[in-house]
């Protein structure tokens, strides 16, 4: 398989979850986390599938397409490391939704940051609330959910915190 070809498989897969999740409803108002804005393809998604839900966007800087860089009250910039657990601090078990795009090049230090934050995903995640992840995620009281739509290749995880 190509690059291209696991690059379109990832976000189809991104899509499926997003899609998945707006279509289960979350708790009204509960908000939706963004790690990772990129270039903000997926930010405008979730802004679309997520009206009505405050959005907030975790990155190390802004690298966004003018139209889709959220509001500077919603925006966390900095490591993940540090961004999360401070939001972790004021948003325990307040939040609906997560999606974790947080992989680089490097799959070893990819893996090894989600591991480091799984346990404050977690703890963000109401009973119930969803995440999904280009990075596996290991941890007691996430449920790993099935992809709608099909097999993809394993590039993205998705899961459920249980009730």
């Amino acid at each position: 398989m190509t690059r291209l070809d696991v690059f379109i498989l990832r976000m189809q897969a991104q899509r499926a979850c997003i899609d998945e999740v707006a279509r289960l409803r979350l708790v009204v108002g509960a908000p939706v986390l963004e790690l990772g804005l990129g270039n903000g393809r997926t930010y405008d998604h979730l802004r679309d599938r997520f009206e009505g839900h405050p959005i907030f966007v975790f990155d190390r800087e802004v690298a966004a397409h003018p139209d889709c860089i959220p509001a500077e009250s919603n925006l966390r910039l900095g490591d993940f490391q540090q961004t999360v657990p401070a939001f972790l601090a004021a948003h325990r078990g307040e939040v609906g939704f997560i999606h974790a795009d947080i992989g680089s090049a490097n799959k070893a230090r990819s893996i090894a940051l989600a591991n480091v934050l799984a346990p404050s995903l977690s703890d963000l995640l109401v009973a119930g609330g969803y995440l999904a992840s280009d990075q596996p995620i290991q941890l007691d009281g996430l449920v790993r959910m099935a992809i709608p739509g099909g097999d993809y290749g394993g590039c993205y995880h998705f899961y459920r915190r249980a009730s």
